[in-house]
């Protein structure tokens, strides 16, 4: 995509952290905005707050479990701005508890929200933007999906996993196409995420991040990060440069990486 100016961006999950970040970033370059999200008054506050830019911006409450959720996001953008240039699959759900007590039914939840969301925005986004001839997929991830450095989310690492998979698949057969293809990896992001709050299975767990060397960034780093990678048109977006040695380092010795990654996580 050559620019922003006049796009039309799809955000789910834009009412707080990298959504609302991101939303920023496109709107400061001219995008208008669909800022969708289950907390409807949140998102109407990230609206008002895109109208600092001259950004036109929508609020549509979703909730990307639903069937028809992406449906409806498509025909308000359409009917709101005509098209639809850019989709955002932002919505994340995370979990904590030890692999032998998270029950069958959270890991249904969790992958419902972050792996098939992403598939029901697929089936209703991608043939559309085949048809238009051109457009713009952006997936949030984590490096969580890339390596594990915890074993205490589980359903959440294993969703992300498939993420990337999906979106490299995707890149694959929609470049040629026309149709462009983003994931966005991030390490810790500051955010409104409570840990505390998360829902927890069996004894309390520590939530464990990749480590000290991945400094938490905040939201709107990551949103600007975004924005260029849509306009450079480049597929994976590390919100932290040092995965890349860590992904170097277990794909030399993919054994002893997982032998140092266990005896780490024995000593907590």
């Amino acid at each position: 995509m050559d620019t922003l100016q006049g796009a039309v961006a799809v955000v789910t999950g834009g009412a707080s952290g990298i959504g609302r970040s991101t939303a920023h970033s496109l709107a400061r370059r001219g995008a208008h905005i669909l800022v969708a999200d289950i907390d409807a008054p949140a998102a109407q506050t990230v609206v008002d707050e895109l109208a600092s830019y001259g950004a036109d911006a929508l609020t549509v409450r979703c909730d990307v479990t639903a069937d028809t959720a992406f449906e409806e996001l498509k025909a308000s953008a359409l009917d709101r701005f005509g098209r639809v240039d850019l989709v955002m699959n932002n919505v994340g759900a995370l979990t904590r508890g030890r692999p032998d007590r998270i029950p069958v039914e959270e890991w249904q939840r969790v992958i419902d929200i972050n792996l098939m969301s992403v598939v029901r925005s697929n089936a209703v986004f991608v043939p559309y933007f085949l048809q238009q001839g051109r457009g713009h997929i952006v997936n949030t991830a984590s490096i969580a999906g890339l390596y594990t450095y915890s074993y205490d989310r589980l359903p959440y690492a294993a969703s992300k996993a498939a993420l990337v998979q999906l979106s490299e698949g995707l890149r694959a057969y929609l470049r040629p196409r026309g149709i462009g293809v983003t994931l966005l990896c991030p390490g810790p992001v500051r955010t409104n995420i409570d840990a505390a709050r998360l829902p927890c299975f069996g004894p309390v767990v520590a939530t464990r991040g990749p480590g000290e060397e991945f400094a938490v960034l905040p939201a709107d780093t990551v949103g600007e990060q975004v924005a260029q990678a849509v306009l450079t048109d480049t597929f994976m977006v590390l919100t932290h440069e040092r995965v890349r040695d860590v992904l170097v380092d277990r794909a030399s010795d993919w054994n002893a990486f997982m032998g140092r990654q266990t005896a780490a996580l024995a000593e907590e």
